[in-house]
């Protein structure tokens, strides 16, 4: 006994050695963000992204923090700080991976949220970026699940605005939760986010 738990111990030693400092240091950030912590997530992929020269990933997840933080607010001096911030990171990201489909996606949803913070002065000149925007991104990865659920999500939002049916667009949230699930990606970190979120709002469709 007193062997196989030396054994497992120099084992789960052996993992952890194996992770490199970039790995731990992107799990960290994203454990700050699931714990409420969104602020000092940045400040760590920040710190990462300075580190990882060529890697467009932390500066990505940055922008994904502030994008995704700015929705759940309601005051638009500091949804526009946040937003201002996180433009910069995504600017960074598309430096080091030009033509990226996943950067579009948090852009749209960056305008998005812009918008949302005043959309009569803004909706007239943001709400054609936001279509431009994934009408590119569903041009160059027509099987992405994230470009294919947010860009129904955006349709629905719009339908629901001019009092249409947003439920047209359930058939395109399920395509992206098929495409969720044969998901695979080998990149460590690479975005996957999306799926739960989907899941829900074909939950939704499916009980109208």
């Amino acid at each position: 006994m007193k062997i196989l738990i030396t054994l497992c111990i120099a084992l789960f030693t052996g993992i952890l050695s194996a992770q490199s400092p970039y790995e731990s240091g992107m799990k960290k950030a994203f454990d700050l963000w699931s714990s409420q912590k969104p602020q000092e997530a940045v400040n760590l992929f920040e710190r990462i992204a300075k580190a990882e020269k060529d890697n467009w990933i932390p500066y990505y997840s940055a922008a994904q923090v502030n994008i995704v933080t700015s929705f759940s607010m309601k005051d638009k001096k500091p949804i526009v700080a946040l937003l201002e911030k996180a433009q910069e990171h995504l600017n960074e990201a598309r430096s080091l991976s030009i033509n990226n489909v996943e950067i579009l996606v948090l852009e749209a949803l960056l305008n998005t949220s812009k918008m949302i913070t005043d959309p009569s002065t803004l909706g007239a000149t943001l709400s054609p970026k936001i279509e431009g925007i994934y009408q590119k991104a569903l041009a160059m990865a027509p099987d992405n699940p994230r470009v294919i659920s947010s860009y129904a999500e955006w349709k629905m939002g719009g339908a629901k605005f001019f009092g249409k049916d947003p439920m047209q667009f359930c058939p395109d949230l399920k395509k992206a939760l098929t495409l969720f699930k044969n998901e695979k990606e080998s990149v460590p970190f690479y975005p996957n986010w999306g799926k739960d979120r989907t899941a829900m709002l074909v939950k939704k469709c499916d009980s109208k």
